[in-house]
């Protein structure tokens, strides 16, 4: 029965799939409900799939440009995790850090990261780094703060507990906090995968040579509907096999919540 239950989602997930695609076909095909020029058949689309795989689109194949916006996408999510949860774990333990980093961060916090486009391109210019910049402070955000409710979620009397049997501080940092905080940092960092997704698209529509954004942005000038579609579902498919990745890694650093 158990096993049962556990397959019911993914089954249903299939069924809603095959139900896009039918009427996928139906509005676009078999009726011609909505034109090419507005949607493109699935027929199109699949042209557009093998030109941009076989031939190549704007300037490049198409794995070549999920590899570079996956390379982008990695260098400024791992800088921010690697500062932010730190960051947000100290702000959550220490009153006196907290109050040292949160009128700053408070300051930051509600900037959207689109905003820093303009800077870091006068910063950095228009290459790679001016777009890691702007993925690092998106996914810097909800690492912080999600760190810092992890800490303060912790139990108090677990707390307590350590400090009554004596337990070090680097043994309260490692077998306490980070343990009783990794749910919470978890959830901080898919956000922070999504936020550095949705950001790297809308900075690759400026001034990028390759990646999935410069694919989307360089279809909407040809007026390529099917192209951008694909785009779309590469988007899609690569954030995909990241946050699966994710997955296993949360997995692994939490095997008690394997149950």
């Amino acid at each position: 029965m158990a096993h049962d239950e556990r397959r019911r989602p993914v089954w249903v997930g299939v069924a809603t799939f095959a139900v896009l695609i039918v009427a996928w076909f139906a509005l676009t095909t078999w009726t011609s409900t909505i034109g090419p020029g507005r949607f493109p058949s699935p027929r199109e689309a699949f042209d557009a799939l093998r030109q941009i795989w076989v031939q190549g689109y704007a300037d490049a194949r198409l794995p070549v440009h999920a590899l570079h916006s996956a390379k982008l996408v990695l260098l400024g999510f791992v800088a921010a995790v690697g500062l932010g949860v730190p960051l947000g774990l100290a702000m959550g333990w220490s009153r006196t850090c907290e109050a040292f980093a949160n009128p700053t961060f408070l300051l930051l916090r509600p900037i959207p990261p689109l905003a820093w486009i303009p800077l870091a391109i006068v910063w950095l210019g228009l290459g790679d780094a001016a777009k890691v910049l702007v993925i690092w402070f998106a996914a810097f955000v909800p690492a912080v703060i999600n760190s810092y409710s992890g800490v303060r979620s912790i139990e108090p009397h677990l707390v307590e507990a350590a400090r009554t049997l004596g337990v070090s501080r680097r043994r309260m940092v490692t077998e306490v906090l980070i343990p009783g905080a990794l749910p919470m940092i978890f959830g901080g960092l898919r956000l922070s995968l999504q936020a550095c997704w949705t950001t790297l698209v809308a900075a690759e529509l400026i001034g990028a040579i390759a990646g999935l954004g410069h694919v989307l942005y360089q279809a909407s000038l040809d007026l390529f509907p099917a192209m951008i579609v694909v785009g779309m579902v590469a988007v899609a498919v690569t954030a995909a096999l990241m946050t699966i990745a994710l997955d296993i890694v949360e997995r692994r650093a939490m095997p008690w919540r394997r149950a």
